[in-house]
């Protein structure tokens, strides 16, 4: 999962990134309004963590932009500014959470998970499709109630899938959302068809009664087995 933290604070920014890259999250991060609104424009992220008191904007307006993009980034603002106007406003502008500053990073986490859980769609820190089940706390994997030992990225691409089944996804969509922004640096996408393949192949030995299915000209979806 791809988090983007939009913080001018390098010391707090540095202990989020930290924090976040531990529980085995991509991470991207923006100091200033500038930097976060071309990466806005140029990326997607599962959740961004907004800061609204930038040196060079407001972050509200961030905020309106991902909504004018239409796009499902999950937002929650991070401010010193615990006022209940600011909360209203960002409330109804479409974040999805406000958490002010002074905060703990347990704290942080839980809250990001709780965003991420209704994009799984149930309420709980399972996300299941067929007979396999996705544990976001623990990062596990089981098919049928049996452990599927799974490598980090492999974790980290059926995560997507399962957040999105039945909807196509390009390799580019899905190299950027596991190995990050940089990757359109890239020559190829092998790395990305090694991974896929491997998955496959541990889905299909343990009985998973879903696949990855590559669409021709498209990208691969994740779909029931007739």
């Amino acid at each position: 999962m791809k988090i983007l933290i939009i913080e001018d604070d390098s010391s707090l920014r540095e202990i989020i990134e930290r924090g976040l890259r531990g529980e085995g999250y991509v991470v991207e991060s923006a100091s200033n309004f500038a930097e976060a609104d071309n990466k806005i424009a140029g990326y997607s992220y599962d959740c961004i963590l907004l800061d609204i008191m930038l040196p060079d904007g407001n972050g509200l307006r961030l905020l309106e932009h991902i909504k004018a993009l239409k796009k499902s980034d999950h937002v929650i603002i991070i401010s010193a500014r615990d006022s209940l106007d600011d909360k209203v406003t960002g409330l109804d502008l479409g974040a999805d959470d406000y958490l002010a500053k002074p905060f703990y990073m347990a704290e942080l986490s839980a809250r990001i998970k709780s965003v991420l859980r209704r994009s799984g769609g149930n309420g709980g820190n399972k996300i299941e499709v067929g007979n396999v089940s996705l544990d976001l706390n623990s990062r596990q994997v089981e098919v049928d109630g049996s452990v599927l030992a799974l490598l980090k990225k492999e974790f980290d691409i059926l995560l997507y899938f399962m957040q999105r089944s039945n909807h196509i996804v390009d390799k580019a969509q899905l190299a950027e959302a596991v190995w990050g922004d940089h990757i359109d640096m890239a020559d190829n996408f092998d790395f990305v068809y090694a991974q896929m393949k491997n998955l496959r192949k541990k889905l299909d030995a343990a009985g998973s009664s879903i696949t990855i299915k590559a669409v021709y000209g498209f990208g691969y979806k994740l779909a029931t087995k007739e």
